[in-house]
């Protein structure tokens, strides 16, 4: 099972209330990128461009931009993986995410993943004029045109809601295989990422529901399940606990854990990921990610 980390300070996951990271800056980001030499295998930026206040207290209201925040974590580090978790599909034309992302698959050298997901909140749909209702649908359109679209400087592809040809886009992404993961909080979204892409990091289901849901497909060689601990890890203070909830949710299916810590301080939080990084490494070396 692979470690990555919910990167701290672009978000307040759930609406978790912000401490240090209140005013904490890129450099301080840049330090979290530390856990690339410690073998981590992701860091995640979300997406939303404005929260509905009555959503803010569940949702969280910090997001950073992914692709400025990736592009200088990017630059920060040499292998950990840089991940989307989760940009909103009817948000951007399939070519589009080509473009910017297939961009950063170069800036990065090759360690975008792209997570995804339909997105839920009528109101921010309405504020970018994107259609909502048909979301789903279009959501499958989209990640059929991304898979045709990715690899390619000639893309071509004909859909229900998407459709081109006969142009240019340079650069696209330099993998020839960019991994999908799709997120989501619904059975849907589980046969959405098995369906048409390459795993699956669902929001706020817990590794007991994840587990009911898993045994109902067959999943294919290779497909990744995302999942957050669900309580903050503390692996400094708690190692014996933190390895428990490790072993419980590897044996649910996890492939690759989310990681969120307790964390008081920018130091803490590095504290944190070097006693994870010790605590799970089967040799005890630093080297955690496949």
């Amino acid at each position: 099972m692979k470690l990555g980390i919910a990167t701290p300070v672009v978000t307040n996951v759930a609406g978790a209330p912000l401490t240090w990271e209140q005013n904490a800056s890129i450099e301080d980001i840049g330090r979290v990128a530390e856990a690339d030499r410690l073998g981590y295998h992701h860091l995640t930026c979300s997406e939303h461009i404005g929260i509905p206040s009555t959503e803010a207290g569940r949702r969280g209201s910090r997001y950073w931009d992914p692709l400025a925040t990736l592009g200088y974590v990017s630059a920060r580090t040499r292998q950990i993986r840089l991940v989307t978790m989760t940009l909103v599909l009817g948000y951007h034309h399939p070519l589009a995410i080509v473009k910017r992302y297939g961009t950063l698959d170069h800036v990065s050298r090759g360690r975008v993943i792209l997570g995804v997901g339909v997105g839920s909140l009528k109101e921010e749909f309405d504020l970018l004029q994107a259609p909502f209702d048909d979301r789903g649908a279009r959501g499958d359109d989209a990640l059929r045109a991304l898979r045709a679209a990715l690899p390619s400087n000639e893309p071509v592809y004909e859909g229900e809601f998407y459709s081109f040809g006969g142009l240019t886009v340079d650069p696209c992404a330099l993998q020839a295989h960019v991994p999908i993961w799709v997120g989501g909080r619904t059975r849907r979204s589980l046969r959405r990422a098995v369906t048409l892409a390459d795993g699956w990091c669902p929001f706020n289901v817990s590794v007991e529901t994840s587990r009911e849901w898993l045994r109902a497909h067959d999943l294919p060689a290779g497909f990744e399940v995302v999942l957050p601990a669900e309580r903050p890890l503390d692996p400094v203070r708690e190692p014996e606990l933190t390895r428990e909830t490790l072993a419980a949710m590897a044996a649910a299916g996890t492939t690759t854990v989310s990681a969120r810590f307790t964390h008081h301080s920018l130091e803490h939080y590095l504290e944190q990921i070097h006693a994870l990084a010790e605590l799970h490494a089967p040799d005890g070396g630093p080297h955690l990610a496949a």
